[in-house]
């Protein structure tokens, strides 16, 4: 009877200690709760700057995350304009050439070139037409990228990109910054491994 007992306590003490093997994250340490309730559908925004050396270091990590996440998580990057690196006008810009990017499907090799061209060449942005020479010597028409720049749906993006600033501002010591779900913000740890950087983004889009 006693080993019955002592059979049942062992099958009831091993998930538990399975799980907590499985889920090593916890609020406070590894992540904030910032809202009450999640987003609808699964969602990550990162909040990055172009002037962010961490950010373009970032970037391969962000690559995984977009890998590692199921289809029907979406990625939303969101470029901020609060870094004292450049004029927030200067930011704007970058932000408006980043959605150009994204309108002509090309936002992460566009968004590379302009990463490249402050962190690997040195150079410095100081306004729009910089930021149109990028995108011409990735192929990009001149002509193509000011219609685009001016354009209603790019408008409408700059919109957005600008509410999601506003709205998460308070939760934004730096950058960069993921907010999941509309719900979670991630906190990484000086002890954590890039891979568990990316393994604790990917967890929490599947936290409700």
């Amino acid at each position: 009877m006693k080993k019955l007992f002592g059979l049942l306590a062992f099958a009831l003490i091993f998930p538990l200690q399975a799980c907590a093997q499985q889920q090593p994250w916890q609020e406070g340490t590894h992540y904030e709760v910032i809202a009450d309730e999640a987003t609808a559908k699964p969602e990550i925004m990162e909040f990055f700057s172009f002037w962010c050396p961490a950010c373009n270091a970032f970037e391969p990590l962000v690559a995984q995350m977009k890998s590692k996440t199921d289809d029907n998580v979406k990625f939303n990057k969101v470029h901020v304009n609060f870094m004292g690196f450049a004029e927030k006008e200067t930011q704007d810009s970058a932000t408006r050439a980043m959605l150009v990017g994204r309108a002509l499907k090309q936002e992460d090799k566009l968004n590379k070139a302009i990463f490249d061209y402050i962190h690997k060449q040195n150079a410095s942005i100081t306004e729009m037409r910089d930021l149109r020479n990028i995108f011409q010597l990735q192929g990009v028409e001149a002509e193509k990228f000011d219609k685009l720049a001016d354009s209603f749906g790019v408008n409408n993006m700059m919109g957005r990109n600008n509410k999601n600033i506003e709205k998460y501002r308070q939760h934004l010591g730096g950058v960069p910054a993921f907010i999941i779900n509309g719900k979670y913000k991630a906190k990484f740890t000086r002890d954590m491994t890039p891979d568990q950087m990316v393994d604790l983004v990917v967890w929490l889009t599947e936290q409700k």
